[in-house]
């Protein structure tokens, strides 16, 4: 049986997200691709941020999510998160091609040293590159969400990391520890303004981020320890994050979500 226009209609104003524009930041790739295609699943608009200078997998994604829709959307933004001017221009980007404010904001981006250095054998080179991209973004362009159509929503990442202390993720693991602490603070200082902020909290995920630097033997014994006896994939964590980007994870507001299968 055809469908009719009513019943597509229907379908389209049913939609979690409709027409919310959401930023995820790192979204060219692993989690925050995923994550960029089931927000659109639910009827938003993406900006689709990437930091290299290889634009393609950031192309490829946006025109995944545009294929058959007129207008688009999805843009692609290139913008390196621990800069000031360029998570200005971010969000100057997204308003001007929705013509709307940013209703969510997702931040995947994230570094960390993949040769896993000791806290003695770590650089001030890699301690400062892991804290700028990892910790140091600009909270109060984040706080600028305006409540609308639901509610702003911040969701920032963190790590399981955080809880499991393991040696030669110092660096990493304190940047993502300070992005939980600021996490819970905003939540208090957004009061009034219906923006909530959460952080979600993976274990080890079948990423590149997760395979570079790692032997074989050394990703096995971190199957072995899951009790799921498999590492996450991105699936596991996209619907975590739509559920607190939509109007039913408004009453979730300040928390640390760790998502790991209970490596943790």
């Amino acid at each position: 049986m055809a469908t009719t226009p009513q019943q597509l209609n229907a379908s389209t104003e049913s939609l979690p997200l409709q027409d919310r524009v959401a930023i995820v930041t790192g979204s060219s790739r692993g989690i925050g691709r995923q994550l960029a295609l089931h927000l659109s699943s639910l009827g938003a608009k993406l900006v689709i941020n990437y930091s290299s200078s290889n634009s393609s997998p950031a192309d490829s994604l946006a025109a995944d999510i545009n294929a058959g829709s007129l207008p688009p959307r999805a843009i692609v933004v290139r913008a390196d998160i621990s800069d000031q001017a360029q998570v200005q221009s971010l969000f100057d980007s997204a308003e001007r091609a929705f013509d709307s404010p940013v209703h969510i904001l997702v931040n995947t981006a994230g570094v960390l040293d993949s040769t896993y250095p000791s806290v003695a054998n770590t650089t001030i080179e890699s301690f400062d590159h892991v804290f700028a991209v990892n910790a140091r973004e600009y909270w109060y362009y984040w706080a600028s969400l305006q409540k609308r159509g639901g509610g702003g929503r911040i969701i920032l990442f963190s790590s399981s990391q955080v809880a499991a202390l393991r040696p030669g993720f110092a660096a990493y693991t304190a940047a993502k520890a300070a992005v939980e602490a600021m996490t819970k603070i905003l939540a208090k200082e957004l009061k009034g303004t219906g923006i909530t902020a959460n952080c979600v909290a993976p274990g080890p995920i079948a990423t590149e981020l997760f395979f570079g630097g790692r032997t074989e033997e050394q990703v096995k014994k971190i199957i072995d320890e899951s009790p799921l006896g498999r590492l996450g994939e991105t699936k596991d964590v996209a619907p975590l994050v739509g559920f607190l980007a939509s109007d039913a994870g408004e009453w979730v507001n300040g928390q640390i979500i760790r998502i790991n299968g209970g490596y943790v």
